[in-house]
């Protein structure tokens, strides 16, 4: 998995959570093995590297062994049907029948990957014989299992390369890195705190959803709760947040001490309640009315929400708890992920602008973030300081969630670049993004895939791993 570009881990620690679990299994036909007594430990130790290789690889891995037999077959299943598994690895070393890794996808519980990988590049054809040429026939089973697999109603996938080539092995990373983003939703507690934006129909999320979709859960906790943690921080806490605030952020001149302090002192608060709840991500939204202590707390969220976001715990407003799980998703995938609508199209550049207000990904930022101070929040009650940034230019993928007429989610990529040129400065995260065509032309594509009007924008051209992770996730995958 690729290690995100945050220049503040060390004032920010992550937030730990499960490593996915990969299981691995290897086999191949022991009717060989007493007919060519090289060839099985040969295999061997091409399963053997395929081990050290995952074991390298930021997860937990749950070696079965390997299998010559149906009966085999079925002890390696039972063994990882009992490890509970994000994804099962079956590495097809030579010619198999199906009969022995079908028990496996069937009883396992979960999503299966087959690799065949060859010892090397090419057969030496004039110095092989049959037992050295089965060593290269791994790919020989591949259409069988996977024709088996579709009359069993499995989904299918496959690696094929040779042993240390480079391009295989980096697919199969993006099958690992969909591993995290599934055991990241698997067991993920989404906190929902406040209401929905008022009119914001994209935005209202059925809560049985999450936890029917993916196996998530997700906690409603009252603006009632943080008020009471907010009110129990001390000055002396107060202060170390904003010490910590000063190292990470740039001060504009238009940042009031007050506002400062409020926010820091709601920060220390947030975290108490994200402690309390055992919250792997947070939507809120409160409107409130005339200074009142609940505008104030909605209106105070923005600095330690982003501190949260870049922790690995995004804290999104507008209750936009879709989008909180993308920004999940993108950042286990090592690409930060900030919240983000479309703000205005340059038909001259040809970009989509886009951004938005309130708490972002330190991770995407192009130089220190900068603090803000506002007057007024526009759409929203209440006043104070917000989070300012470039987002770095490079690739970069928009990731959503949408979802359909039957409730049914999925994800909504788009790759894209961001350039430069002017942007607004209005206590906003910001970015100009090219797509490579009309932005007009983009944005009607894009609206028409069922994505909300929020998505999460990540670092990289990633979406083959979002859709590798859709994949395992069982649901639905569109890029524009």
């Amino acid at each position: 998995m690729t290690d995100q570009n945050n220049t503040f881990t060390d004032l920010l620690p992550a937030k730990e959570r499960r490593k996915p679990r990969i299981g691995l299994v290897a086999g191949g036909l022991g009717t060989y093995w007493p007919q060519f007594p090289g060839l099985l430990p040969q295999l061997q130790e091409s399963s053997r590297y395929v081990s050290e290789r995952f074991a390298q690889m930021d997860a937990d891995v749950v070696d079965v062994g390997f299998i010559s037999d149906a009966q085999e077959g079925d002890a390696a299943a039972e063994a990882l049907r009992l490890a509970d598994c994000d994804l099962i690895v079956m590495f097809l070393t030579t010619y198999l029948t199906s009969s022995m890794v079908l028990p496996i996808a069937q009883r396992a519980d979960a999503p299966v990957l087959v690799i065949d990988l060859q010892p090397t590049e090419k057969m030496d054809h004039a110095n092989f014989d049959t037992g050295l040429w089965l060593a290269y026939c791994g790919q020989c089973p591949v259409p069988e299992v996977g024709n088996v697999f579709r009359r069993a109603g499995i989904p299918f996938r496959s690696v094929s390369g040779w042993l240390r080539q480079a391009s295989a092995w980096k697919r199969i990373e993006q099958w690992i890195t969909a591993a995290h983003v599934r055991a990241a939703l698997r067991h993920a507690r989404h906190g929902l705190m406040g209401h929905v934006y008022p009119g914001m129909l994209d935005v209202s999320t059925d809560l049985t959803l999450l936890p029917v979709t993916f196996g998530s859960h997700v906690e409603v906790v009252e603006f009632d709760d943080l008020r009471v943690l907010v009110d129990e921080v001390t000055d002396a806490e107060t202060e170390q947040r904003i010490t910590l605030a000063r190292e990470i952020f740039t001060l504009d001149d238009t940042v009031k001490d007050e506002d400062f302090a409020w926010g820091a002192k709601v920060s220390v608060g947030l975290d108490r309640l994200v402690e309390e709840f055992d919250l792997d991500s947070l939507a809120y939204y409160h409107r409130g009315r005339n200074g009142e202590q609940h505008e104030r707390l909605g209106a105070g969220m923005i600095l330690g929400a982003s501190l949260l976001t870049a922790r690995g715990i995004p804290t999104t407003g507008e209750y936009e708890l879709r989008t909180t799980v993308a920004q999940l998703a993108t950042h286990v995938a090592g690409a930060g992920g900030s919240f983000c609508e479309i703000q205005a199209l340059n038909f001259e550049d040809d970009v989509v602008e886009m951004g938005h207000d309130g708490p972002a990904h330190l991770a995407v930022s192009s130089r220190d973030p900068l603090l803000r101070g506002l007057g007024v929040y526009h759409g929203k009650r209440g006043w104070g300081v917000s989070v300012e940034f470039d987002v770095q230019h490079g690739p970069v993928t928009l990731l959503g969630l949408g979802q359909d007429r039957d409730g049914a989610l999925a994800f909504v990529a788009s790759e894209g670049t961001v350039v430069p040129g002017p942007l607004l400065a209005i206590g906003n995260t910001t970015s100009r993004v090219d797509f490579g065509r009309d932005p007009g032309e983009w944005v009607d594509e894009w609206s028409a895939t069922g994505i909300g009007h929020h998505w999460s924008l990540s670092i990289g051209h990633r979406a083959a791993d979002y859709r590798a992770a859709s994949s395992l996730l069982g649901i639905d995958f569109r890029q524009v």
